[in-house]
């Protein structure tokens, strides 16, 4: 299994049991991007449940199409999911993903890496 990928939206690290996926900076994700971005997480967990550990502080804009998209299809093989935010823009952008899209997953917003994966885990 690869532990390491990187596209043009994200880099992607299996470590421990979490899969980290750090979105780049200033990044636009458009319904294309949750695709693409969906598709290379998957060739990476190789069927495995996993919980997944996104850092999102990078992401300028998600449009309405890619949160659906990212809300559904983005969960599959997921186990949980956390969010690294930091004021304001990704703490905002998070928290109005979390509250319309409502994945069907465990989910929850952290300003620490630390206990981002002290929540994961418990999974």
């Amino acid at each position: 299994m690869l532990d390491f990928f990187e596209n043009d939206y994200a880099t992607y690290k299996l470590s421990d049991g979490i899969l980290s996926i750090r979105y780049h900076s200033d990044v636009s994700i458009d319904f294309d991007a949750a695709v693409q971005i969906v598709k290379d997480r998957l060739l990476l967990q190789q069927g495995e449940h996993l919980p997944v550990l996104c850092d999102i502080r990078g992401v300028k804009e998600i449009n309405k199409s890619a949160r659906g998209y990212l809300a559904v299809e983005g969960s599959v093989l997921i186990k949980a999911a956390a969010f690294i935010v930091e004021s304001p823009v990704s703490e905002v952008l998070s928290s109005f993903y979390l509250r319309t899209s409502k994945p069907p997953i465990p989910n929850r917003s952290f300003q620490s890496i630390e206990e981002a994966k002290r929540f994961l885990n418990s999974f």
